[in-house]
C-alpha cells in the first residue's frame, strides 16, 4: 500500500511539475513580450533623458566648482548638468573622445591642440570661459632674488604647461631663452641660466605636492587652489597682457561637429552668463579671470 501511495504520489507530483513547466512556458513567453515591450519604453525613456543631459568632465577647482554654479541655469533651460571630477589632464579627453562625456572643461587651447596631435583625436573648442594665471609659488622663498645657484625649480612636464612656466621664469629674469621658443618653449631651448638652475619636470597636478622639495614651483591656477594657495601667495604669476593670457584660456571642449548642437549651445551660454562671470570674480581673488 504505501509503495502504491508513493507511486500515485510521484505520479501526481510529475503530472503537477508538467503543468507547471507548460504553464511556465506560455508565461515565460508572455512575460518575455512583456519585458521587451517594458525595456524598449525604458529605452525610448532613457533616450529622452539623456537628451536632456549634459555630462561634463572636470578639474575639481576650479572648473567643477563653477559647474556647479551653472547647474541651476541650466535646470531652467530644462537640462540636468552631470559633472564628472579628474584630477589629472588625460583621462577627461579620451573619455570624451570615447563617447563617455559630452564635453569637457579643464585646459587650454594649445594643450587640446597638442593632444589631438599626439592622440589622433578630433576635439575642439566650443569656448572659452576664463584664464588662470600660472604662478610661482615657495615654500622657501619671498622673493626671486634670493635664488641661489643651483636651486631647483619644478615646472610641469606637459609640453604647452612647460612652455608657459619657462616664458613666466625668462619674464622674471631667471633664465633666457632662444628668441624664437614662444608657445613651444621647452628646457632645450634655454640660452642662458645664470644661476644654474635645475629644471625638474613634474605632472602638473603633483607640483603643490613637490613644493618643499624644491626652491620654487611654476604651478598651474587650478592645481594651487586645489592644494590651498591663492594667487597672491606667488612669488610671481603671469601678466594679464603677456603672451600666456592671449593664448592659454580654458576652453570646453567637444568632438568636432558637436560645437552647435543643443547641448553644447545651452553650455557655453550658462558658462558665459553675467551669473558665472560675477561668481568667478567673487570667489577667486584673481586666480582665475574670466575672459568672455
Amino acid at each position: 500500500m504505501k509503495k502504491i501511495g508513493k507511486k500515485l504520489l510521484g505520479l501526481g507530483l510529475t503530472f503537477t511539475l508538467a503543468v507547471g513547466i507548460l504553464a511556465g512556458c506560455g508565461s515565460a513567453g508572455k512575460d518575455a513580450k512583456n519585458d521587451n515591450a517594458q525595456a524598449g519604453t525604458e529605452k525610448t525613456a532613457q533616450s529622452g533623458s539623456d537628451d536632456k543631459v549634459i555630462r561634463v568632465g572636470a578639474s575639481v577647482s576650479p572648473h567643477a566648482e563653477i559647474l556647479e554654479q551653472v547647474k541651476p541655469i541650466l535646470e531652467k533651460e530644462g537640462y540636468t548638468l552631470d559633472i564628472v571630477e579628474y584630477n589629472d589632464y588625460v583621462l577627461p579627453n579620451t573619455a570624451l573622445n570615447d563617447g563617455d562625456l559630452d564635453a569637457n572643461y579643464f585646459q587650454h587651447q594649445p594643450y587640446l591642440t597638442n593632444f589631438n596631435e599626439e592622440n589622433g583625436t578630433d576635439l575642439v573648442s566650443a569656448g572659452s570661459i576664463h584664464f588662470e594665471p600660472l604662478g610661482i609659488y615657495s615654500e622657501k622663498l619671498k622673493n626671486l632674488d634670493d635664488i641661489e645657484d643651483g636651486a631647483k625649480v619644478a615646472v610641469p612636464n606637459d609640453a604647452t604647461n612647460e612652455a608657459r612656466a619657462l616664458l613666466l621664469l625668462e619674464a622674471n629674469g631667471l633664465i633666457k631663452l632662444k628668441e624664437d621658443a614662444g608657445v613651444n618653449a621647452t628646457v632645450l631651448d634655454i640660452e642662458e641660466n645664470p644661476h644654474n638652475l635645475q629644471i625638474q619636470e613634474i605632472a602638473a597636478e603633483q607640483l603643490v605636492r613637490a613644493l618643499p622639495d624644491v626652491a620654487i614651483a611654476c604651478i598651474n591656477g587650478n592645481y594651487a587652489i586645489q592644494g590651498g594657495y591663492s594667487v597672491s601667495q606667488a612669488i610671481a604669476v603671469e601678466e594679464s597682457t603677456s603672451l600666456a593670457a592671449q593664448t592659454y584660456a580654458n576652453v570646453v571642449a567637444v568632438r568636432a561637429g558637436e560645437e552647435n548642437s543643443e547641448k553644447t549651445q545651452a553650455l557655453i551660454k550658462a558658462l558665459q552668463s553675467d551669473e558665472i562671470r560675477k561668481y568667478i570674480e567673487d570667489t577667486y581673488d584673481g586666480a582665475v579671470v574670466p575672459v568672455f
